[in-house]
């Protein structure tokens, strides 16, 4: 592993100085089969915020699939990457933050994919509490959870009871299932699963 000088996960120059390095173990370099099942089986498109989005595969993948999507990144080494690998879809990348972005449209989904995990531990309360805020009810948290060591990371692991209890008041998990294309650093230890907002 290369020696790194930035050694906090909840700063930009953390994420920054890896993508400038690209050391990035924890990007698939395409499109998870559970997303494109997903897309596939969805009713209609679905407007969607992608928090961490790094390269952006999925925001790309959406994008040419007709959902009104974007993707968001407080990291500008991580936009500009994006950009970079993903040509014209790479205009629904952003630079932001995840806690006081303000979205454009309404959203339908948001899709979870290696940001809970990448962020310290003390951060999931603030996190769970902004997907509460940005998802209407009846709108989806869709993805990819980490579950493992919460204290070696990133990426950082979680346990289902905190997850269910940081999810449970606001939200009911409609979906749970196993990953049969994780990336080594995330094998058999992530599952897809999709969270339903509830209402009030």
């Amino acid at each position: 592993m290369p020696e790194f000088e930035s050694r906090d996960p909840s700063q930009a120059a953390f994420w920054s100085e890896r993508f400038e390095r690209e050391f990035m173990p924890w990007d698939l370099g395409e499109v998870p089969q559970q997303l494109r099942h997903f897309v596939a089986q969805s009713a209609k498109p679905c407007s969607t915020l992608v928090p961490g989005c790094g390269t952006g595969y999925e925001v790309a993948f959406l994008a040419e699939a007709g959902w009104e999507v974007t993707g968001i990144d407080f990291s500008a080494a991580a936009v500009d990457a994006a950009r970079r690998k993903l040509g014209l879809p790479g205009k629904h990348v952003k630079q932001a933050d995840f806690f006081t972005f303000t979205p454009f449209h309404r959203i339908d989904l948001i899709y979870e994919r290696a940001f809970l995990c990448a962020l310290p531990p003390r951060m999931r309360p603030a996190v769970a509490a902004r997907w509460s805020e940005l998802l209407p009810p009846g709108a989806l948290l869709a993805g990819f959870f980490f579950f493992g060591d919460p204290l070696k990371g990133p990426p950082f692991g979680i346990v289902q009871e905190e997850l269910e209890a940081l999810l449970l008041p606001n939200f009911v998990c409609i979906a749970d299932e196993a990953v049969p294309d994780s990336l080594p650093v995330f094998a058999g230890k992530e599952r897809w699963q999709i969270w339903q907002r509830l209402s009030g």
